[in-house]
């Protein structure tokens, strides 16, 4: 979870960041893209740094966290260019406001 404009990951990610790690832990071969998504607020190229700077956050907190392998984790920034909800009310810009997981 993330604010507006921030990378920093909100305390109430922990409980989904556990479950990533343990699912890792579980399967010593799987390696994951971790895919980071922003709202449409702001200029696309602050969003697509803000994209990738989330997914490396994600990524970070599994190697500091948990001690998941790096080499196990790629980051990349898709900016505002997949949106799961409308970006015309904040319910769906916070849904926007994401990082996905998908399998390498």
């Amino acid at each position: 979870y993330f604010e507006t404009g921030k990378s920093d990951l909100k305390p109430e990610s922990a409980p989904a960041l556990t479950e990533v790690a343990k699912l890792l832990k579980e399967d010593a071969g799987l390696k994951l893209f971790v895919v980071g998504h922003t709202d449409n607020a702001g200029a696309i190229d602050g969003n697509m740094k803000l994209s990738q700077d989330r997914a490396q956050a994600v990524v970070q907190a599994l190697v500091r966290t948990h001690g998941i392998a790096v080499a196990r984790l790629k980051a990349y920034g898709n900016g505002p260019y997949a949106p799961v909800a409308s970006n015309d009310a904040e319910e769906g810009r916070a849904k926007n406001r994401r990082v996905e997981l998908v399998k390498q």
